[in-house]
């Protein structure tokens, strides 16, 4: 038995650096990374490559690795994980967000950029939606099936779209750098 989990290990060691290539490819914190790594081992124990006197292929490794990354990033959205907020970030509810006038400034507020992005190109509306909403450039592409770079772009520009009505409303903000 001690044989068979030292070449389950020697394998494991082999292809460690292509499975954290995977994990930076779906760009995982380190937790995510070292799960992900204990889930490969684990599919390649269940498969029989400690049992196994022939090689296991790259290949093979790659997709193991690609399949329990995604099936990571699935989970956590699934029970919404990704939308986590740090409780050190948690401010207490201000007094006057209970103010009449305060909340009529913010629906006001919320109407006009609801406006400024209906005058944005419908092809960068849904995008620019997405990315506001705290959405990466990646799970936009991923969502509607485009290209990583094309989902970028539309961001970019839609973006820039938005600031420019804004202005045009007369709505400006203040940057701090």
């Amino acid at each position: 038995m001690p044989s068979d989990m030292s070449r389950l290990e020697r394998v494991f060691a082999e292809f460690a650096g292509l499975v954290r290539r995977v994990g930076q490819k779906y760009r995982l914190s380190d937790a995510d990374l070292d799960d992900v790594m204990q889930e490969v081992r684990i599919r390649l124990w269940r498969a029989g490559g400690s049992e196994r006197d022939e090689p296991v292929s790259a290949s093979y490794v790659y997709r193991t690795s690609m399949s329990a990354a995604i099936d990571l990033l699935r989970r956590r959205r699934a029970r919404g994980a990704d939308r986590t907020v740090a409780l050190d970030s948690v401010e207490e509810p201000a007094a006057d967000a209970a103010d009449p006038s305060r909340r009529l400034e913010e629906s006001e507020l919320a109407a006009k950029l609801d406006r400024a992005l209906e005058a944005i190109a419908p092809s960068r509306r849904p995008v620019v939606r997405m990315y506001l909403a705290g959405h990466s450039s990646e799970d936009i592409a991923a969502l509607m099936g485009w290209t990583e770079a094309k989902a970028r772009n539309l961001a970019y520009r839609g973006m820039a779209d938005l600031r420019e009505r804004l202005l045009e409303m007369g709505i400006s903000w203040k940057t701090t750098a």
